[in-house]
């Protein structure tokens, strides 16, 4: 996916935006996701508590932005094991689209199988894995875009498989309220990641040319006069 190219000082620069990305979006679907627990002190206009409560949304958000992280860096080496083993793209992009298939089967049914109670409706269990499904092709379908066809498989293995295991901790807690406070998060983080590796590719090959051009510009004979 391009990786190797990447400078050091790019790469901490998406980090650090990583990080603080991960960290406002858990402030705002924190106070969305959890409203009534909140509403009562914007009610009251209880600014330290309600600045108490940001600064701790933002700490829980730079831990699920450094997981993102995580996962991004685990998936490029991942990536880069499969394209080696299976020396297809075509082979490799088949194994992944079958892992999408089961993980997303398994989002559904093992979770319906854990946690519903007699006579729950199946539908909420769906609905949770197109929240992680219609997300997915778009960030993949922008990823082809900006890149080539080949890139949509991977993308959307990222998107899903990776998201996914990501959320496993809390998906195991099943409780509604950090269900939704992780996932939008781990989304938003994981596609940014994904969307922004193409600019700093680029970004981080014109800084590598400039150097290689500064290296190698020819020194100016000294004069015999």
């Amino acid at each position: 996916m391009g990786e190797n190219i990447v400078t050091s000082r790019n790469w901490v620069k998406l980090f650090i935006s990583t990080l603080l990305i991960g960290g406002l979006a858990t402030g705002v679907t924190g106070f969305i996701v959890r409203w009534a627990e909140f509403a009562r002190f914007f009610k009251e206009f209880n600014i330290i508590e309600i600045l108490a409560i940001l600064f701790w949304l933002i700490g829980v958000g730079f831990i699920f932005s450094l997981l993102s992280q995580a996962g991004f860096f685990a998936y490029l080496t991942i990536h880069r094991f499969g394209l080696g083993i299976f020396k297809s793209v075509k082979l490799w992009n088949a194994i992944q689209v079958v892992l999408i298939g089961i993980v997303l089967f398994d989002l559904v049914y093992l979770r319906y199988e854990l946690f519903a109670a007699d006579n729950d409706s199946l539908l909420p269990y769906i609905g949770l894995m197109l929240l992680v499904l219609i997300p997915g092709l778009i960030v993949a379908y922008l990823k082809a875009r900006q890149t080539n066809k080949s890139a949509f498989i991977p993308a959307l293995f990222f998107m899903i498989v990776v998201t996914v295991l990501e959320w496993v901790p809390i998906l195991r807690v099943n409780e509604e309220s950090w269900v939704y406070l992780m996932i939008f998060p781990l989304l938003i983080c994981n596609a940014y990641q994904l969307l922004m590796l193409t600019k700093i590719n680029e970004k981080s090959l014109e800084e590598r040319k400039s150097i290689q051009l500064k290296t190698n510009k020819p020194t100016k004979k000294p004069s015999n006069a």
